[in-house]
C-alpha cells in the first residue's frame, strides 16, 4: 500500500519525551531536544482498524540505537507491523504482576510482517544506517499504555552498541530469545477484541 506522505501532518515524538526510557542517563542530561521519529495516524480504515505509518531515522541515543518510546496494549487486541523500508528490532514482553514472564525480539526488514500478541508491551529499534519505515493495522478501539515501560525506564532488554542488555529496574526477566518474521500477511482477526463485552 503506497501512500504519499508529503501533505500528511505526522506527530513527532522528540527526545525530551523519552529521557525516562533511556540507557544512557549521560548522554541524556547534555542532549539536545531533537525530533527522534514520526507518527503518521490513521492513514486509512478498515473494518475497524486504522493503518499508520512510523518513519525513525537512524542516529544513536548516546550508547543505544534509538528506539520508540514503548507501550502495552492491555485488552484482547494485538498490532500487526509491516516492515516498508530498512530494518527494525522489535522487542516484545509479557509481564504478569511485577514479573515478565515472556521476552523475544524479531528482526524484520523490508516485506516482513511482526504480530504483536495482546497483552505484550513493545518496542522498535532501528538498528541499522538507514531510515527505518514501518506500517502498523491497531484497532481503532485499542488503547496504548506508556506508563508501565516509563516507569521501569524502558524495556527489560536494551540493543546497545556492545548487543543486549537487561534492564536493572525490573525486578526478574527471563532470557531474551528471537522469532522469525512472518513472511506473509496473517490473519487480521487477533487485532480484535475477543471477549464478550462488545459482542
Amino acid at each position: 500500500m503506497e501512500i504519499n506522505l508529503e501533505n500528511k501532518t505526522p506527530d513527532i515524538r522528540h527526545l525530551n519525551d523519552m529521557k525516562e526510557v533511556l540507557y544512557d542517563k549521560e548522554w541524556a542530561k547534555t542532549a539536545s531536544n531533537y525530533e527522534l521519529y514520526y507518527m503518521y495516524r490513521g492513514l486509512k480504515e478498515e473494518n475497524d482498524l486504522r493503518y499508520d505509518i512510523t518513519v525513525i531515522p537512524a542516529r544513536m541515543l548516546g550508547k543505544e540505537f534509538v528506539k520508540t518510546k514503548g507501550h502495552y496494549h492491555h485488552q484482547e487486541r494485538g498490532e500487526l507491523y509491516i516492515v516498508l523500508e530498512g530494518e527494525g528490532i522489535f522487542l516484545l514482553q509479557k509481564q504478569e504482576g511485577e514479573k515478565i514472564v515472556d521476552t523475544y525480539y524479531i528482526k524484520g526488514k523490508k516485506g516482513d510482517f511482526i504480530p504483536i500478541p495482546p497483552q505484550y508491551g513493545h518496542i522498535t529499534i532501528n538498528p541499522s544506517k538507514k531510515d527505518l519505515k514501518m506500517a502498523n493495522w491497531v484497532s481503532k478501539k485499542c488503547e496504548s499504555d506508556y506508563s508501565e515501560i516509563g516507569q521501569k525506564k524502558g524495556g527489560c532488554y536494551y540493543y546497545l552498541e556492545s548487543g543486549w542488555t537487561k534492564n536493572k529496574n525490573y525486578k526478574e526477566v527471563p532470557n531474551l530469545y528471537s522469532k522469525e518474521p512472518n513472511k506473509n500477511k496473517p490473519n487480521l482477526e487477533f487485532l480484535t477484541l475477543k471477549n464478550h463485552e462488545e459482542k
